[in-house]
Order: structure tokens, then C-alpha cells, then sequence
């Protein structure tokens, strides 16, 4: 009995009678069929018999008005589909290198990524890939992952932390960020370099929308310890928060990388000392999903970094 292998296959069939076997599938029925792909009739009927004593069995079952796909040609079928659909993506990832790599990027990524890393990076992408078109869009870090895998962006731009399930995605780590504490100038805390989430239980503290990565971490540390995170305000930008700390209302949780030089002279950023403090920034794909030439430039522009 013939066994179809890869090898068999691509030495005796050639893309044109697969491509004709699928036409035949649609039309159930040779001569329609034919008429679709320019061919004769009789060489088609001999193309599609030869397909069949390569794959050792019948693709088709032959009744008076017409042919009905077996078991069999549906496997082959679906296969068949997966290829050329694989094959046009082919095309168009090497059309992108004719002028220069061109394309589509969607990203979806949390308002703290795009002020500490994404904006600057888009903007010098853009200068080094002008056929590249981006589209960003803001989420918070829980809904970044699902907006991939959903199909509504390319690229996942996550922190990798304990309430994020990145297991749909194939994930590229970026960079480490840290957080920190943010208190007023000459708060009792401002004296010491470092703190942990136990100092911060006996203070005001200030809140950033509840659905923050950040947020969702500080609550979980304050739970650990049998304690509610007291967040007399909360509002929904670091922005904000910042204010309220520079106002000497209370104190915040804050990236280390995004306090401006200008309020260096009325707050004061300790070394948070957890180990949620210490978190991975991810670019993520969506797994098993070909990846475009466009987004494999801008990954790895963010890793080169």
C-alpha cells in the first residue's frame, strides 16, 4: 500500500493539481471545476488520479451528479487549505522586502509601557521603517494578553506578572523595571533609601485605577500580609497620583524609570523592597501564528535596546 509523505508527495504532485483538487472539492464536480482552473476536462480527471494513487486511497466518491469528497480527501483538503493559506503568507513577507520592509503593526500595551518605553521606540521605528504602518492601542496589563490572543492586535506589550496568563503567546523579554515608593520631601520614610509594603501599610496611600498591573500587585502584597491597602485616594493616572504625593497627601507605588527630573526637588523615590518590585517587560505573539516581517523589526528593536 502507497504511504503519502511529504517527499513522495512534492516529487510526484505538483501546487497546481493540489490547487485543482480544492476547486474540485467547491465545485463537486470535474468539468465545472476544470472550466475554473483553464484545463481540459480529461487531464484534470488524470490529475486527480494520479493525486489519488499518490495518497493511496480515494479522495472522492463518484455519483451521477457529481463527486462527493471521501474521509479521506476532507483530511487532505483541510491540509491542503493550511498550505497555500501558509504559502500566501509566504509571498507577502518576502513583497515586504522589495522596497524596504513594509507593512501593518498593531499594539496593544498599558499606559505605563507606552510612557516608558513605546513612545520614544515608535517614533525612532517610524524614522527607520516609514513603509510601516503602527497602530497602538491602550489597555490595561490584564487586557493586553487577551487582545492578541483574540485577534485584535500583533503584539502583546505586557509586564510578566503573577496575575497575567501569557500561555497563548509566544513572549520575547525586553527589559527588567522596577517599582519604587514615592513619598513627599520630608516625610518620616524620605530618611531611608529603601522600604517594603509593610512601612507603606501605615501610610496614606494613593491609588492608580484598580486595574493596573501595578495596583493588582500592591493589593496582593497588602493581602499577603493580612492587611487591606489603604488608598484614601485614587484616580486614574500616575499623573495624578504624583500631584497628590507632591501635595503631601500621601504616598505612592511608582515606576522607577518615570519620575521627571523637575520633581526630583519635592519627592523623594525609595528601592521598594519586594520581590513583585522586579518585573519583566514582554513583547508577546501569538503562538503558533506566523509573525510578520514588520513586527519582528519592531520586537527587535525593543530588545536591541
Amino acid at each position: 500500500m502507497t504511504v503519502l509523505s511529504a517527499h513522495t508527495l512534492t516529487r510526484r504532485i505538483d501546487l497546481f493539481t493540489l490547487r485543482l483538487f480544492l476547486t474540485i472539492v467547491e465545485e463537486q464536480q470535474i468539468r465545472r471545476a476544470a472550466l475554473r482552473e483553464n484545463i481540459a476536462p480529461s487531464a484534470a480527471t488524470r490529475r486527480v488520479h494520479e493525486l489519488e494513487e499518490v495518497a493511496g486511497i480515494s479522495l472522492f466518491d463518484r455519483q451521477p451528479n457529481g463527486m462527493v469528497t471521501t474521509p479521506a480527501g476532507e483530511v487532505l483538503a483541510r491540509h491542503v487549505r493550511l498550505m497555500f493559506a501558509n504559502l500566501d503568507v509566504m509571498g507577502r513577507e518576502v513583497a515586504q522586502f522589495t522596497e524596504g520592509v513594509r507593512g501593518h503593526i498593531s499594539i496593544s500595551s498599558t499606559s505605563a509601557i507606552i510612557v516608558q518605553l513605546l513612545a520614544p521606540r515608535i517614533a525612532e521605528f517610524a524614522r527607520e521603517f516609514p513603509l510601516i504602518d503602527i497602530e497602538l492601542r491602550e489597555e490595561p496589563n490584564v487586557n493586553v494578553v487577551n487582545a492578541v490572543l483574540a485577534g485584535h492586535a500583533d503584539i502583546a506589550m505586557f509586564y510578566a506578572t503573577s496575575d497575567i496568563d501569557a500561555g497563548g503567546l509566544d513572549v520575547v523579554e525586553c527589559r527588567t523595571d522596577r517599582l519604587a515608593a514615592l513619598v513627599p520631601r520630608g516625610h518620616p520614610l524620605a530618611e531611608r533609601t529603601s522600604v517594603t509594603m509593610r512601612d507603606l501599610l501605615d501610610e496614606v496611600v494613593i491609588g492608580i485605577g484598580p486595574t493596573t498591573s501595578l495596583m493588582v500587585q500592591a493589593r496582593k502584597a497588602a493581602e499577603a500580609l493580612g492587611r487591606q491597602l489603604p488608598e484614601k485616594y485614587r484616580v486614574t493616572t500616575v499623573e495624578a497620583a504624583r500631584s497628590l504625593v507632591k501635595a503631601g497627601l500621601g504616598v505612592m507605588v511608582h515606576p522607577d524609570c518615570m519620575l521627571p527630573t523637575a520633581d526630583l526637588d519635592r519627592m523623594e523615590l525609595l528601592r521598594l523592597d519586594e520581590p513583585w518590585a522586579v518585573r519583566m517587560l514582554c513583547a508577546g505573539t501569538k503562538r503558533g501564528e506566523p509573525v510578520t516581517a514588520a513586527a519582528k523589526a519592531f520586537i527587535a528593536q525593543l530588545v536591541d535596546k
